[in-house]
């Protein structure tokens, strides 16, 4: 820790003195089989998925088409967020994922058949996007 850190410390101390001094060396953490194999992909933290998502991408089965509805998109920016019909969190999408379908369509509602995958930066993102045939 260095002075300025040290003296920031020592202030916070006279405010709080139930206040800790933080460690110098990190926690050991012991990893898992799939925390490793995270690391091996340089894929980042797991929170943000759940375990059903990620165990699928981890088993290397072949991505299922899921359904879902465009709930926002930024036709300028090229991109939005579409709503998966089995719930959970709304998942991004940019328009060069688009397989099959004209971009002028893509309005809130619009139904678009996808695969769950990762954007560059390994956040969970839809590929293989394809508006979905009216029924």
């Amino acid at each position: 820790m260095n002075a300025r850190a040290r003296r920031l410390f020592e202030e916070a101390r006279k405010k709080n003195p139930n206040i800790q001094m933080p460690s110098e060396t990190a926690p050991d953490t012991e990893l898992s089989e799939d925390d490793l194999a995270l690391i091996k992909q340089g894929v980042g933290d797991k929170s943000s998925r759940s375990n059903e998502q990620f165990a699928e991408g981890a088993a290397g089965d072949a991505p299922r088409e899921q359904t879902g509805s465009v709930v926002t998109y930024f036709e300028a920016k090229g991109f939005g967020f579409l709503r998966p019909d089995d719930g959970g969190r709304d998942v991004f999408f940019h328009i060069s994922r688009l397989a099959e379908g004209d971009p002028s369509t893509l309005r809130p509602g619009t139904r678009l058949l996808y695969e769950l995958g990762m954007d560059r930066t390994g956040k969970l993102a839809a590929s293989s996007v394809r508006i979905a045939p009216a029924e």
